[in-house]
């Protein structure tokens, strides 16, 4: 919890003294202004918090939802754009405040409903650390800013690392029989494994490339993250870690 908040308030610190007209920006996700991206983690957040105070709301929401499966996301985040700035910006404040508190509460071994399989507090911290990180880089390279990478993306990595089957079922493709070796060098030059030693296929690298990689904010060519095996050097090109249909990517740098 405190690494969410942590995660928070870093891309708070990048839009909190915006003028006005800089919520507008273009970010790299296509359609998508700064406003968007804020306005998208604060429409998260609040279903996140409905989640855990109000499962009959949420399965209203979700019902809602479910009529434009592929673009209910995207007008969500129309909505909070059209919002001023700064009534966006406490808004998102206050919502993920309350959500911090809410999931600290959360007895251990409940299970909170979702759009996918029903998780835990815990995985849904971690999810909103994925998203709010992920949102952020976009923020970041709108305004021409480069966060300093932390070990928060442990999370985010983990992440990576424990939806590797998903990937391949969004894209209809077989699973791998067996487990994959990651093996990455966290920002403080720690070195993260998951997976046996004696894997065949091995995925390693930057730990902050590797969540690039995941999320899907940077195309896996500009990446150092190396492969070993052939469904390991598959996997990279779909790899995923965020819920809903397969993700287009982004296009290699030129």
């Amino acid at each position: 919890m405190a690494d969410l908040t942590a995660q928070s308030d870093s891309l708070d610190d990048l839009v909190a003294e915006l003028a006005t007209e800089r919520w507008s920006t273009p970010t790299p996700a296509q359609g998508w202004t700064i406003a968007h991206q804020v306005g998208h983690l604060l429409w998260t957040d609040r279903v996140s918090y409905l989640a855990i105070t109000d499962g009959e709301g949420f399965t209203a929401l979700f019902g809602e939802a479910m009529k434009d499966p592929l673009g209910f996301v995207d007008v969500a985040a129309e909505v909070e754009a059209a919002r001023p700035p700064a009534e966006l910006l406490a808004d998102w404040r206050e919502t993920r405040a309350k959500l911090a508190d809410a999931l600290s509460g959360v007895p251990a071994g409940t299970k909170l409903p979702w759009f996918g399989p029903p998780m835990s507090a815990g995985s849904m911290a971690t999810a909103r650390i994925m998203e709010t990180w992920a949102h952020g880089l976009d923020v970041a390279e709108a305004l021409g800013v480069r966060p300093v990478p932390t070990d928060r993306i442990r999370h985010v990595a983990h992440l990576g690392v424990r939806t590797r089957d998903f990937a391949y079922t969004v894209n209809n493709r077989p699973i791998p029989a067996e487990p994959f070796r990651y093996e990455l060098t966290a920002p403080s030059g720690e070195i993260w494994t998951w997976g046996p030693e004696n894997a065949a296929n091995i995925v390693r690298g930057s730990a902050h490339d590797f969540c690039e990689l995941v999320t899907q904010r940077r195309h896996p060519a500009d990446l150092d993250v190396l492969t070993v095996g052939d469904d390991a050097a598959e996997w990279v090109t779909i790899a995923q870690c965020f819920a809903g249909p397969p993700g287009a990517g982004r296009a290699p740098m030129a």
